[in-house]
This record gives structure tokens, C-alpha cells and sequence, in this order.
């Protein structure tokens, strides 16, 4: 199955800053200012952040692809919109409701070729998995302007690599190769050149095919595990996280397709 969905009006109405699909029960949205790659302003934040939540909420949708359009992913915030007055959000509410925050309920996998970096780089420590093209580059360069990366991405990268290459990468602002933040546990799937939008899409595809609630249940406990405390805390308080799935009709379903040798209907999106 494929649908077009949605696309999201420019300033000049000419072309659209966010473009958006459904192929096979995985929401594609692509970044498309490729004239400055990708960088993030105000109005391509809001419009990412609309067609997110639009994904999240359509049943048809079962995983989310994010990428950038013109070879590259997104090359942070827009420095010019930034030194013309633009804020990065609109009011305090959408700060703390934005993506980078607060996530979706479904999983999103980032697409990443070319430049990713700083609030780019934020941008795909956000979501839950990185598919990175073999040639791409990483990187947190914002205390060469002295700026400070307050996106996510010191306080999420000490979480995944070790403190010491966490604290380099920060404090110099070099870029680093996809297949270094694959060994260091950062990109779960390097691939050739040019092929990390469908290799992400067919991981979404992948993901898809699993129960719907028992995936949402999943990625909020993997999310929220650190911030549990204690293991025996965890134990407890993901029991509430996994209860919409363990009361699905899916789970009777996802049991008798086992038994029965075929592929499950899943009834509850």
C-alpha cells in the first residue's frame, strides 16, 4: 500500500519544507530544504512536528521513516533564520512538546545520508533507531560558534557511547563517520552509499509486521527503563507500559497464528 498524505506550504507556496507518504504501512517524512540541508527553522520544525503527530495517529501507520531530501539529513538549526530574530519554537509549550522531547508512541527510524549534524545530529539521537548511509558524517559542532548543543544531544549521548568519547566528540566538534558511531553502539545499520532511506523503510517494514500495541509498549519501556530507578522498580512500573497489550485481542491472535503456522491479523491499531 502507498498514499501520499500530506505536504506542508512554504512561505513562497512553491515547495513544500516537509513531504510525507505511506508505503507499506511505514509514514515516510523527508526534511526537503536541500538548498541549506535541511537546516531546521521554525516553520520546519512546526511542520515536522504536524506530520508526526498525524502518523501517530493513523491506524494505517505502523512505523515512522524520518529523512532529509537532497543527499543530506539536516545540518541543524538555521543559522541565518537564528541571526534574523527567529526563535527555534514558537513558545515555551511547543519546546517542551517537540519531538526531541517527547517523542511518538510509534517507532521512528532515521534515514541518515550525508551531513547530520548538531541540531541535525539531535534530531536522529531522537528517534529510536539510525539506519546511516556508509559515507556519512556525525557530529556536534556547535561549540565551534560557541553554542551549546541543548537539543538532546549531551545529555543522550553519554546514555549510549562511553562518557570519554561522548565528552571528545562534544568538546571538539568534529565530525565522525557512520561506521565509528556504529562500533560505538550510536547507528544501528551502516549501508552503501545512497540506500539508507529504503533500508530504513524496509526495517519499518520489518517492525510493521508485529503487533501493533506490544510494539508501542515496547519502545516506551526500552525508552523510559533508565529513568525507572532501581531494576526492581522497573519491573514494576513497566507492568502499566505493557498492560494495553497484554488486554489486546492481538494477544490471543498473535498466540493461535503461532499455533495455527500462518502470519496474524492484527485487529487493534
Amino acid at each position: 500500500m502507498t498514499r501520499t498524505v500530506t505536504t506542508a506550504p512554504t512561505a513562497t507556496a512553491t515547495e513544500p519544507v516537509v513531504l510525507s507518504e505511506i508505503r507499506d504501512r511505514v509514514g515516510i517524512l523527508t526534511l526537503n530544504r536541500p538548498r541549506v540541508r535541511n537546516a531546521l527553522d521554525l516553520q520546519l520544525r512546526e511542520e515536522m512536528q504536524r506530520v508526526l503527530k498525524e502518523f501517530d495517529a493513523d491506524p494505517a501507520v505502523r512505523a515512522v521513516v524520518l529523512m532529509g531530501a537532497g543527499g543530506s539529513f539536516c545540518s541543524g538549526q538555521d543559522l541565518k533564520a537564528a541571526a534574523a530574530g527567529e526563535p527555534m519554537y514558537r513558545d515555551r509549550a511547543a519546546q517542551q512538546s517537540a519531538f526531541n522531547r517527547t517523542s511518538v508512541r510509534k517507532p521512528v527510524i532515521a534515514a541518515v545520508q550525508g551531513h547530520c549534524l548538531a541540531g541535525g545530529f539531535e534530531l536522529a539521537l531522537s528517534c529510536d533507531l539510525i539506519v546511516a548511509d556508509r559515507d556519512a558524517s556525525f557530529g556536534l559542532p556547535e561549540v565551534r560558534r560557541n553554542l551549546v548543543a541543548v537539543g538532546g544531544g549531551l545529555i543522550r549521548l553519554p546514555l549510549r557511547i562511553p562518557y570519554h568519547r561522548a565528552m571528545e566528540l562534544a568538546l571538539t566538534g568534529e565530525p565522525v563517520g557512520a561506521e565509528k558511531m556504529a562500533e560505538w553502539g550510536v547507528v544501528s545499520r551502516v549501508v552503501d552509499p545512497g540506500t539508507a532511506p529504503g533500508a530504513a523503510v524496509d526495517l519499518g517494514r520489518l517492525i510493521g509486521r508485529n503487533g501493533p500495541t506490544a510494539v508501542r509498549a515496547t519502545k516506551e519501556i526500552v525508552r523510559r527503563a533508565h529513568a525507572w530507578g532501581s531494576e526492581a522498580d522497573a519491573f514494576d512500573a513497566q507492568l502499566a507500559a505493557a498492560e494495553p497489550a497484554f488486554s489486546s485481542p492481538d494477544r490471543k491472535e498473535g498466540v493461535a497464528a503461532f499455533l495455527e503456522k500462518r502470519d496474524p491479523v492484527w485487529t487493534c491499531d
